[in-house]
């Protein structure tokens, strides 16, 4: 077992650790202070996990037999479930989401997990139909292969399980690599793996990178059948282009500009605390957070007033004191182009509430910024087309359904929206029309693992959770059967 904190925290290769790679720091962005050391992994290591992989794909049971794969998921989570605490405080310590919110985060992996363990063994049957007379011809789905995932620092815990659920139990084996600013979580998640021994050695590796070399091992390697990302559509179009070569199938959940509609018939008071809820959960940086708030004409004074004043009240503090409503950025670079973004917004816009860098002396040692709201009129400026990642909205004022229609489809993400309205046919109408993967009425950010998770235009492609997640890492194999000729 790696000793976190004491010595630099390990990789999860082939069923132990690995303790090459250069040693890094790991920051605590609410204090700035070093939470501990990790060593990170490079080409070497990736490539290591890679052929582990691939080893015990190819020269072990892992993707025959559906039975263990479902009881190793489940044993998973029941060891993700026993570590629960731990790897909630070290969340919050390392990436600065509040301590409620990395609870919430470990619980939801937890259920994800299981869900997996159930489809693992559901989901295994093809089909069978007599299509040609004395033909025969029955489809069976099989394990892709090495699955490749790629993990973000906001959410490593539950994005992780969202990923190698389905993929594990879909036969696969799997290489996660994680990100370098969640290292001692990450740590933590290789003794929950290492807590499991129903999960043969090989199957499952982690590997924690503070560079860029591990990451683009996996998509270049013709070893890995399979890539799952969750990240920036930058990014993501970055991995669309070097995958290309190895022809590999991708998942790609990238970037979103969540818009929050708001009708004339919504009751803004019940309203008002989504609205908040949607700028500063996870402090702004979640992929669905809602950055834009479309208000009706003959209410926006009403929600612009109170809107304001709601954010202004936010308070900011350590993730792991309970007051806090907002904690830190991941970092203070993040800070800075973050107030960058709002700073420029002022030549476009009419900032209602600047935000900014608190200026208790308490809170001055840490990566922290204050919620923003600017008014903005122009669609083609920055605040409005790139995702800013912190706690800042922009009010943007629509005349009827079209108009919101026209603004909620203006930017190229299509991640997520929600529609506020007491009309239940104004929802689904205004809904149809919005292009993205999930749109939420009359709430926003609830999340199931029943229900599938997809991006539509620049915010990506593939299936994530619900019954589809695991199709995402099968093939589908066919067989055609005809009598023998008659002698």
């Amino acid at each position: 077992m790696t000793t976190i904190g004491a010595n630099p925290a390990g990789n999860w290769i082939d069923g132990r650790w690995d303790t090459d790679g250069p040693v890094h720091r790991s920051i605590d962005p609410s204090t700035g202070e070093v939470v501990g050391t990790f060593h990170s992994a490079g080409r070497a290591q990736a490539e290591a996990a890679i052929a582990a992989a691939r080893t015990a794909f190819d020269s072990t049971g892992w993707s025959r037999a559906a039975a263990p794969r479902a009881r190793a998921l489940h044993d998973l989570a029941d060891a993700l479930a026993a570590r629960a605490d731990d790897l909630a405080a070290m969340l919050s310590r390392e990436n600065g989401k509040l301590r409620n919110e990395t609870a919430w985060e470990v619980a939801l992996a937890v259920d994800w997990l299981r869900y997996s363990a159930a489809s693992a063994l559901t989901q295994i049957a093809g089909r069978a139909a007599e299509p040609v007379p004395g033909t025969y011809f029955h489809s069976v789905p099989e394990a892709a292969g090495v699955a490749g995932v790629i993990s973000p620092w906001n959410s490593p815990i539950v994005l992780t399980a969202r990923a190698i659920g389905p993929a594990l139990g879909a036969g696969c084996t799997v290489v996660v690599k994680l990100p370098g600013q969640t290292a001692l979580t990450n740590a933590l998640l290789g003794e929950v793996v290492e807590a499991t021994p129903s999960i043969p050695a090989g199957v499952l590796n982690l590997l924690t990178e503070a560079g860029n070399e591990a990451a683009p091992a996996l998509v270049s390697s013709p070893a890995v059948d399979v890539l799952s990302y969750t990240g920036s559509t930058a990014v993501g179009r970055v991995i669309a282009a070097a995958a290309a070569p190895t022809v590999k199938r991708l998942g790609l959940e990238l970037g979103g500009k969540t818009p929050l509609i708001v009708f004339d018939d919504a009751p803004i008071d019940a309203v008002l605390p989504a609205l908040v809820g949607a700028c500063t959960v996870m402090n702004g940086q979640f992929c669905v957070t809602g950055s834009r708030v479309l208000v009706h004409r003959a209410v926006a004074d009403e929600v612009r007033t109170k809107l304001s004043a709601a954010l202004e009240a936010v308070r900011v503090g350590p993730a792991d004191d309970p007051a806090s409503q907002l904690g830190p950025l991941i970092d203070t670079a993040a800070v800075d182009r973050v107030d960058r973004l709002v700073e420029e917004a002022g030549a476009y816009g009419k900032v209602l509430v600047r935000g900014g860098r608190p200026v208790e002396p308490e809170l001055a040692a840490g990566a922290f910024y204050r919620p923003s709201l600017v008014e903005i009129d122009d669609l083609d400026v920055p605040l409005v087309q790139e995702e800013v990642f912190g706690p800042v909205q922009t009010f943007e004022v629509f005349d009827d359904e079209a108009d919101a229609i026209r603004r909620a489809n203006a930017t190229e993400f299509g991640l997520g929206a929600s529609v506020f309205t007491g009309s239940d046919l104004r929802a689904r109408r205004v809904g149809r029309e919005i292009r993205a993967g999930l749109v939420w009425i009359n709430t926003w950010g609830v999340l199931t693992e029943h229900f599938e998770e997809a991006g539509v235009k620049q915010s990506g492609y593939g299936k994530l959770c619900g019954p589809a997640a695991i199709e995402e890492f099968q093939n589908l194999k066919v067989y055609a059967t005809a009598a023998p000729p008659a002698q």
